[in-house]
């Protein structure tokens, strides 16, 4: 952290260099959010991309004892939100199981695993993962937001409001109704599809 905040203040100096390392440390973590919320690797790319230039721009307001990695997720939501809201007709689906790379260089796959080996019950909750991406799809772009920041990315209720600049309740209020939506909605394309959701997953 203390590494991270000197980098800040010498890029804030102008210092490219700085700046440079930071793209680097930080690289990894910003574009694992931008899979989730773009949907795919080629739009993720341009994504991350945009958000650290707007980063070295707005370099000057930001508060270094604020976390980095947290500022620059909410840049890159920020730009997200602004281009779906001015782009509706596109339709990005997030893909929990994306492979991401880690902070060290590493492949991350986001799978909802099954508890044994069995084929069938592979197959069946490959199928569910499948349910998951296009329910998840028809989300609205607020609704989805605060889904990937706080089920994904594991922000907690607070980060998410500052983040997204909208109050606590609002933050608790979207969540739930992203939840409900999500589980009315894979019932009704399981059903549509007839295909039986795994054990557990049922709407309760």
């Amino acid at each position: 952290m203390n590494d991270t905040r000197a980098l800040v203040r010498k890029a804030q100096n102008n210092d490219l260099s700085s700046f440079e390392e930071l793209v680097r440390l930080y690289q990894n973590r910003v574009y694992a959010l931008c899979v989730q919320l773009a949907g795919n690797h080629y739009d993720a790319q341009d994504l991350a991309q945009e958000a650290f230039i707007r980063a070295y721009r707005s370099l000057g307001g930001f508060r270094n004892e604020a976390d980095f990695g947290t500022w620059m997720h909410r840049i890159a939501v920020n730009i997200w939100l602004n281009t779906r809201r001015k782009n509706n007709a596109r339709q990005a689906i997030l893909y929990l199981d994306e492979p991401y790379q880690d902070g060290d260089g590493g492949e991350v796959r986001r799978e909802i695993a099954a508890e044994d080996g069995d084929p069938l019950q592979l197959l069946e909750e490959k199928e569910y993962r499948g349910l998951v991406r296009a329910a998840l799809g028809e989300l609205s772009e607020e609704h989805r937001a605060v889904l990937v920041l706080r089920e994904i990315e594991g922000y907690s209720y607070e980060e998410v409001s500052q983040m997204l600049g909208c109050s606590l309740g609002t933050v608790k209020s979207r969540l739930s109704r992203a939840r409900e939506a999500m589980r009315r909605r894979i019932t009704d394309l399981a059903r549509e599809a007839g295909e039986a959701l795994p054990a557990g997953k049922e709407r309760r």
